[in-house]
């Protein structure tokens, strides 16, 4: 195994590991090289969280993928037949991109590509910038090896943003915002060409070319971003945000919501299978300061399905069902937060870490991120089989992880034992509780000389000693 393959493995959940499996596995039945490119190698060459798992592959994709969810379960949940682009579901809720290796003409600035099939060197050569046109192989025969015409590799150690070529922001405008969308994430410079291709596109007002498919596309990508509030930020500074809607300037961009929002994804564990509707939640946020009007003509700008509106406007609906739960008193027992939270929609949960003034329904979604989530995730597959005595996979199996679960969370820490009379008096000895220069001892808060009302109990050695001296028979002068 190369030091690459070592290296994305550690970057992916037990979840991607069986969809990485499988697709290589079909891969190799059809008889099709398959890399892994896109954002998963920017990012794990860049050591950055893996937010995203796009592959290529030189031949059908939508064949390939057709074959993969009839043997794997999972769902085709988009297409698009112009670039032959396949978005999947796994089963554990891994999402990938399947896509063919291809090269893009574009007839006139803006216009819809002229696709074809090709090799994946050409494929990467066509690409946006240097950071996306990484590939490595997953094939057999070349398993592990690096594929990097355009030094992609180089800008990342330098951490700078560069144009593939002198046209990649003519082609396809949109490219514009998705540079300044990687400057916000990365903290990354633009390298000198690639300002200048911008400050020329923006003079030649390539911006207006970009598509309603497009601006939609985009914006689905900020909403996923950790900190979109950036990003938002960003745009409305080079003056494109304007794009999507003239309204979102001055107090009517809503920052510090956008900031709580950040906080609120900062606090799930990026190792935690939740599932969010990213854009529901960004355009409750988004919206939020805007008028009904601005709003509906910010849905007809970019195209948004009836589907996507229904998310984002009953979101807050939904939201405040889960909050009337998780502040009910009979919600006692860590378990039965968790058994609540496990099971609640990941963009209601964040959504309530933004609006809800409810301290208790706060209290508990931090306390099932920070404690109770991290103490289920210690309860391993062996210790549920030897209790249940079935494999994994059985309904028997997993009713007995939430059963070893609950009395996890359920049970009460132990006490420290009590000290023996011997370690008291060793503690005694070495300045422990009631000893010079400790609380309670000379000078101290509750010890001779220091501030009355806060003063500690005595220290049990010495009580014992005054306890042993008072049963003593007095010693009088006629024993004398």
């Amino acid at each position: 195994m190369s030091d690459y393959m070592f290296m994305l493995e550690n970057h992916l959940s037990a979840a991607q590991i069986r969809m990485v499996s499988a697709i290589q596995a079909a891969a190799a039945d059809a008889n099709v090289g398959l890399f892994l490119t896109g954002g998963a190698m920017r990012d794990m060459l860049g050591g950055f969280p893996l937010r995203e798992i796009d592959f290529t592959v030189e031949g059908n994709s939508l064949k390939l993928a057709k074959t993969i969810a009839a043997k794997t379960g999972a769902k085709i949940t988009a297409i698009d037949d112009l670039r032959k682009i396949v978005k999947m579901t796994f089963p554990g809720g891994a999402h990938t991109t399947l896509g063919m290796a291809r090269t893009e003409r574009y007839p006139k600035p803006g216009a819809k590509p002229q696709v074809q099939p090709a090799s994946i060197y050409d494929d990467l050569r066509s690409r946006d910038f240097t950071l996306n046109a990484i590939a490595i192989s997953l094939s057999r025969a070349s398993r592990g090896l690096i594929i990097d015409p355009n030094n992609g590799i180089g800008d990342l150690e330098r951490h700078e943003l560069r144009a593939v070529s002198n046209y990649t922001l003519y082609d396809e405008p949109i490219r514009m915002l998705r540079l300044l969308r990687f400057r916000s994430r990365l903290n990354f410079a633009i390298d000198e060409r690639t300002q200048s291709q911008l400050l020329n596109a923006r003079e030649a007002e390539m911006e207006k070319r970009i598509t309603p498919d497009a601006l939609l596309e985009e914006l689905r990508h900020i909403a996923e971003e950790p900190d979109p509030g950036a990003v938002l930020q960003a745009l409305h500074d080079e003056k494109l945000l304007q794009l999507y809607s003239p309204a979102l300037t001055g107090p009517k961009l809503n920052m510090a919501s956008f900031q709580k929002l950040h906080k609120a994804r900062q606090m799930v564990p990026f190792s935690a299978d939740v599932q969010v509707d990213h854009l529901g939640l960004f355009l409750n946020v988004l919206t939020e300061k805007l008028t009904p009007k601005e709003k509906t003509a910010l849905i007809k700008t970019v195209g948004l399905p009836r589907s996507d509106v229904d998310r984002w406007q009953k979101l807050e609906g939904r939201a405040k069902k889960l909050e009337k739960t998780l502040k009910a008193p009979a919600l006692r027992k860590a378990s039965q937060v968790y058994a609540v939270m496990s099971k609640a929609p990941g963009d209601e949960v964040l959504f309530l870490l933004v609006r809800s003034q409810q301290r208790v329904v706060l209290d508990r979604i931090r306390n099932y991120f920070e404690k109770y989530l991290p103490a289920s995730q210690e309860v391993t597959d062996a210790e549920v089989q030897a209790a249940a005595g079935v494999a994994p996979g059985s309904p028997k199996f997993e009713k007995a992880r939430a059963q070893l679960i609950a009395k996890r969370l359920d049970a009460r820490p132990r006490k420290p034992p009590e000290p023996t009379p011997e370690e008291l008096a060793a503690q005694a000895a070495n300045g422990g509780p009631g000893g010079p220069g400790r609380p309670g001892g000379p000078g101290r808060p509750g010890g001779p000389g220091g501030p009355e009302g806060k003063r500690r109990s005595p220290d049990p050695v010495l009580a014992v000693s005054a306890r042993r001296r008072a049963q003593e028979p007095v010693v009088t002068a006629a024993r004398k």
